[in-house]
């Protein structure tokens, strides 16, 4: 652990973020004390499978999400970082053809048990980032408009919105009208090429983000959300079928590089 964390410092990274698939499956204890000695900080994501689901129609299954989130709350709270993020309003991979009554229901759901995270994520002092997925990885919250509607029903100050490149990049008419719109809300950037790989390398327009980022005078971090085909569970959850465009080591020092040549002054990467 403490060799990763290292890792990505030297890799050009002022912030690690944390995939937690299984709470308990590292010491938050160690980890922080690898941030501290590596100089570098963390953000915490979550991994929002069809058992951690707020907006299911069983209460079981709405009770395990958010105890979930609550426990990601406090790994993040543990290791110092500002924000747990990802889809946290419904499982990935849930696809529905709905009436507009029923999505209206779904929605509900997820409203509820948000309401019920911020109560703990504020005792924490931690934010939680909401992100919206494309139309082919979750059937409630697609773009900007659609989180920014969810988040007010949430009404809380420790409730924001994440953003994620390789999303946008399918499902926001502007890139950049995105950003203006969710504006102070935004909490953090995911920062991936249009196929996944190295942010610079396909056609995403990364200008028309950097300019958006710079009017709404965003300062949190960017993250370069990058996935192997050898973790075969979230290759598959991400329909990840093939290598990405470089190795991993050379795709986080790469997209780093380019995400700080891009911005003056620069945004934490």
């Amino acid at each position: 652990m403490p060799l990763l964390v290292a890792n990505a410092k030297a890799l050009g990274f002022d912030l690690l973020e944390i995939a937690v698939e299984d709470p308990d499956a590292f010491d938050v204890e160690r980890l922080r004390q690898a941030g501290e000695s590596a100089g570098i900080g963390f953000t915490v994501c979550g991994a929002i499978g069809p058992d951690r689901d707020l907006s299911h129609e069983d209460p079981e299954i709405r009770a395990n999400a958010l105890a979930y989130i609550e426990r990601c709350v406090e790994i993040a709270a543990a290791l110092g970082a500002p924000h747990f993020v990802g889809p946290l309003y419904s499982a990935v991979g849930k696809t529905r053809m709905l009436e507009p009554h029923e999505r209206e229901a779904q929605r509900t759901l997820a409203v509820e048990g948000l309401k019920r995270a911020a109560e703990h994520a504020a005792k924490h002092d931690v934010s939680l980032g909401v992100e919206p997925l494309n139309r082919f990885e979750t059937d409630l919250v697609n773009t900007a408009e659609q989180v920014l509607e969810l988040v007010d029903r949430v009404d809380s100050d420790h409730v924001g919105v994440l953003l994620d490149t390789f999303h946008m990049n399918i499902d926001e008419k502007s890139i950049g009208d995105a950003i203006r719109l969710v504006g102070d809300q935004l909490l953090q950037v995911h920062t991936c090429e249009n196929d996944r790989g190295t942010p610079g390398t396909g056609h995403f327009p990364w200008g028309d983000l950097f300019e958006a980022l710079k009017d709404i005078g965003f300062q949190g971090p960017l993250v370069i959300e990058s996935f192997t085909p050898g973790i075969e569970e979230i290759a598959k959850a991400v329909s990840l079928w093939r290598p990405l465009d470089a190795e991993p080591d050379e795709l986080a020092r790469n997209g780093a590089a380019f995400l700080r040549s891009a911005l003056t002054p620069p945004i934490a990467a």
